[in-house]
């Protein structure tokens, strides 16, 4: 008797089985929230690339009659407090808050994989002193919070949409070095790289053919996952007064704007911030998928 009663508390207790019908579910959803993402960072180009096409309103236009109303059918996401339709200054606002999302990210991307590469190819080649000097200025840029960062690098180079871009892409190199700098090490010692140096390859040859070219795919999905963060950051620092002189509708600028209506106008802020939680939502989703699938 009792052990049937261990035998059936063993089976109540034991967790439900993965069946194939289920893991298709569960791969369907995936790939579902994945194209979802992946449609809503295209909306978001193009609102960047071609402003005029969906919003075709001047962003900077006054119309005092329409001020704080709230989002209809009219005004999409509503007006500001001096009549300027919110959902045209959004879109238009794209195109700043992105171009400098995407310098930040090249700039980590770039500088972070020539210092990866040094760290594991050239500087295992010749005793690991430069392997060593790099990683500990890499572990000190880590060691300090990235907002902290940045606000350091800004606050050194001024204000403007640029200097936002090159503060944020500082502050991201040492992720983009220590991944570049793992995969380096890994290729280096494999079987292909070795053979092409028996074959007589020089090594600036294998360097970029054989170990740059198989070690740059995880760099390239984490250039994908960090464009959310760029992201953040960039809406942050312009939040915060670094970026664009307002009226320049940066979404950080359109949050700090409207910050003061928050109570009486809560679309001011809300709106743009969940524009922004979006796109930093859907960069990592995908990111996520990219590294996924390699």
């Amino acid at each position: 008797m009792s052990d049937l009663l261990v035998e059936s508390v063993d089976r109540t207790d034991a967790p439900p089985q993965s069946t194939p019908a289920r893991r298709r579910r569960r791969g369907w959803a995936r790939w579902i929230t994945v194209v979802v993402a992946a449609a809503i960072l295209l909306l978001v180009a193009g609102w960047a690339l071609f402003p005029s096409v969906f919003a075709s309103g001047d962003p900077y236009a006054l119309v005092p009659r329409d001020k704080m109303q709230p989002p209809s059918l009219h005004h999409w996401f509503g007006t500001d407090s001096i009549g300027r339709d919110l959902y045209t200054r959004v879109v238009h606002g794209a195109e700043l808050s992105l171009s400098a999302t995407i310098s930040a990210v090249a700039i980590a991307f770039v500088v972070g994989s020539v210092v990866g590469l040094l760290a594991g190819a050239i500087g295992g080649a010749i005793g690991g002193v430069v392997d060593t000097v790099l990683m500990r200025v890499v572990d000190v840029l880590l060691s300090i919070p990235t907002l902290l960062l940045s606000l350091a690098v800004v606050t050194a180079l001024g204000f403007g949409t640029t200097n936002v871009a090159i503060a944020v892409g500082v502050t991201m190199i040492a992720g983009f070095a220590r991944v570049m700098r793992a995969e380096v090490a890994r290729v280096r010692h494999a079987t292909y790289v070795e053979a092409a140096f028996l074959a007589g390859s020089r090594w600036p040859s294998v360097l970029l053919d054989h170990i740059l070219r198989n070690a740059i795919a995880p760099v390239i999905g984490l250039a994908a996952a960090q464009f959310g963060l760029a992201v953040l950051l960039v809406s942050s620092l312009s939040f915060l007064g670094f970026g664009a002189k307002p009226p320049s509708p940066e979404w950080g600028t359109l949050i700090a704007d409207g910050r003061n209506y928050l109570v009486t106008a809560w679309w001011l802020t809300v709106i743009p911030g969940l524009v922004i939680v979006a796109v930093v939502v859907s960069a990592h989703r995908v990111g996520r998928a990219l590294q996924d699938r390699r």
